[in-house]
């Protein structure tokens, strides 16, 4: 049985079964939270079902341990988690439980989720992480790891992949990085599950050491083509815990593959920060960003809840990170939010399966 969301209304969850979720909600406004509940590292598709599915870091759910964490959506506002994408650790993963900031991508056939995990020979707290992929026959999973990690580090390096195809030339590339290294590519072979033989690393975007906007440390991106550009949103610099401080930045090229132009080398600004904390909301970040009806472009990100940043009594401090949306405004060629949305805001204009 999938648990339900009153997502709008940012209510606990009610028991009950899918058929019972609405195809579109009939509000006409929301209020972030749209999700609240533990939900990391948010990572949004929509499918041909016409539903959208949400991925998220692992994390706990009635005392037992969700990989992966997959939920869907008919509007974008009112969500229920479905449960485990990746019920079945892979071999080289029997023992961890850092399953991190997945990313799924669909080639009409085949879904293949990227993800990151501990592998069990790292068995020290700095144990390094690697890039996985698994399959699915459903966006729902389950999905099945192909067997071998991708990549390995020693650090934390490897983590936050994001698989994206190139519309004008057909390439598959995956992005990822963080460990105070750049955000980096490198193209993927034809079936998606290792690297184009010959293909190379290259890296995108470097932390800022000078200047502000989070200098020790850029992760999560996430790309897209609007217009004329491909964008590159990113995310730094500490994510959760007791020194949390995070924000969404941004970068763009006429090329998926750089070089890419930060915000503040564009703009002469301090920084490349498009969203950042509130009073109410701490360290926004690691982001989806969608496309609706109407073609306003949205971000989804987490961010975690200055009044509930626990989500047990035990839980490190402002490890409680929520599902989050707001509508990206463009200015001059360049995407602006500015902090998390209070009160309510129009929703996106979205289609259910029967409209489409």
């Amino acid at each position: 049985m999938h648990d339900i969301f009153d997502s709008a209304n940012g209510a606990a969850p009610r028991g009950g079964h899918a058929s019972a979720v609405p195809a579109a909600g009939p509000e006409l406004s929301y209020t972030n939270p749209i999700l609240d509940w533990d939900f990391p590292d948010p990572a949004v598709i929509h499918a041909p079902d016409g539903y959208y599915y949400a991925y998220a870091t692992q994390t706990l759910r009635d005392d037992k341990w969700v990989n992966i964490q997959v939920a869907r959506s008919r509007d974008l506002i009112h969500w229920e988690h479905l449960g485990d994408a990746l019920p079945d650790k892979p071999d080289w993963a029997l023992e961890t439980q850092d399953f991190w900031a997945p990313s799924v991508i669909f080639d009409g056939t085949t879904w293949f989720m990227y993800y990151s995990a501990t592998p069990d020979v790292c068995a020290l707290h700095e144990r390094g992480h690697a890039l996985a992929v698994a399959t699915s026959n459903s966006p729902e999973g389950p999905f099945v790891d192909m067997g071998m990690p991708m990549l390995l580090g020693a650090g934390f390096e490897y983590i936050d992949p994001m698989a994206f195809d190139d519309p004008a030339t057909g390439k598959r590339l995956l992005y990822w990085g963080s460990g105070f290294q750049p955000i980096k590519v490198q193209q993927l072979s034809e079936d998606r599950l290792s690297f184009a033989p010959g293909s190379e690393t290259i890296d995108l975007v470097w932390p800022n050491g000078e200047h502000g906007g989070f200098p020790r440390l850029v992760e999560a991106a996430w790309v897209i083509h609007h217009d004329d550009f491909y964008y590159l949103f990113y995310s730094g610099d500490n994510c959760c815990g007791p020194d949390a401080e995070y924000g969404v930045m941004v970068a763009r090229s006429a090329s998926p593959t750089g070089p890419f132009e930060t915000l503040e080398e564009a703009r002469g600004v301090p920084h490349s920060l498009i969203l950042t904390k509130s009073e109410h909301w701490l360290a926004p970040g690691h982001n989806s960003v969608v496309t609706d009806a109407a073609g306003d472009s949205w971000i989804i990100y987490h961010a975690i809840d200055v009044n509930r940043p626990r989500q047990r009594q035990e839980d490190e401090i402002n490890s409680r990170r929520i599902l989050m949306i707001d509508r990206i405004e463009w200015r001059d060629g360049w995407p602006h939010v500015g902090i998390p949305s209070e009160g309510p805001r129009p929703v996106p204009v979205t289609l259910t399966a029967e409209q489409q």
